[in-house]
């Protein structure tokens, strides 16, 4: 009996790290491109770094309904993120 419970816990312990890393963040996995008529939509966006189970650099943006990433490297990215901290600082 106790080298059932022996095995059931060890088991339970081998198990347990590859659960933790099926538990993955809302993460961008590849860049998109934002078509121009959703550019007035975008509410907020965030910053998403490589830490953590992201493994890539993005910028997260968001309207009410939908989310896209794009590169922080492309100008048209920088250039949405100055509109957008100009119109919520408005």
């Amino acid at each position: 009996m106790k080298f059932q419970i022996l095995c059931f816990l060890l088991l339970l312990a081998c198990m347990y790290p590859s659960l933790a890393q099926g538990s993955y963040e809302n993460c961008c996995l590849k860049y998109g491109r934002i078509r121009k008529s959703y550019k007035n939509h975008i509410e907020r966006y965030r910053l998403q770094e490589t830490d953590g189970g992201c493994n890539i650099r993005a910028i997260v943006f968001k309207m009410k309904q939908k989310t896209f990433c794009a590169d922080p490297k492309e100008h048209w990215v920088q250039q949405l993120i100055k509109q957008i901290n100009e119109k919520n600082n408005v």
